[in-house]
């Protein structure tokens, strides 16, 4: 059954959140850079339901071009992941949002292009616009929470190059990988209620780099 885009909602999912126990940050690898995305939920277009926001990302950008993500980027200096995230937003979506708006961080995630990914689980007011910067989003697609509840809406497959599982979310009849179905997986397991640890979930080696 749907969410309704509303207070209760927002109150649950606020809720869910504050339950869920981070792992704490250690820093065993220095080398990696601070990142953060945002888990934007927003209202659905035809209106009533929760959404999350997802993008396309440019296909002019030097890295990850043309890839499915979250809005997001790296840390400036100085930055607390949830001022990143929120500040990724508004540059590449046009969305103004404050540290009142944030619900709640999920675990940090590693990636093997050598970043450390913290999500930001943040509420976007119905009445928002969103502008895509053409520089970093070539396109902005709102994703049904029911769309990753449910019991197909991830699979597990292998690769030669690790030992380690590779996610995928099916989406728009495509895979998306890691470390974008990572994130999203852990959020949908929030939602459920459960606390699941995905920063040993793989990444394709296309992802690598």
């Amino acid at each position: 059954m749907a969410r309704s885009f509303d207070d209760t909602t927002r109150r649950n999912i606020a809720s869910l959140c504050a339950a869920f126990t981070r792992v704490p940050s250690v820093d065993t690898e220095p080398e990696l850079k601070s990142a953060a995305v945002a888990i934007a939920l927003t209202e659905a277009e035809a209106g009533g339901g929760t959404t999350f926001l997802l993008t396309r990302r440019a296909a002019t950008l030097r890295s990850h071009a043309a890839q499915w993500a979250l809005p997001g980027g790296r840390c400036d200096h100085g930055e607390t992941q949830a001022q990143a995230a929120l500040r990724e937003l508004h540059e590449e979506l046009g969305v103004g949002l404050t540290e009142d708006d944030v619900l709640g961080l999920l675990d940090d995630y590693p990636t093997r292009s050598g970043y450390l990914i913290t999500p930001v689980v943040v509420w976007v007011s119905a009445s928002a616009d969103f502008v895509p910067n053409p520089a970093e989003v070539a396109s902005v697609h709102r994703v049904a929470l029911d769309d990753i509840e449910r019991n197909d809406a991830f699979s597990f497959t292998t690769i030669p190059e690790s030992t380690r599982r590779v996610i995928r979310f099916r989406h728009a009849g495509q895979h998306i990988h890691a470390p974008t179905a990572a994130l999203i997986y852990q959020f949908a397991e929030v939602l459920a209620g459960r606390s699941t640890r995905v920063a040993e979930l793989e990444q394709p080696v296309f992802a690598w780099r």
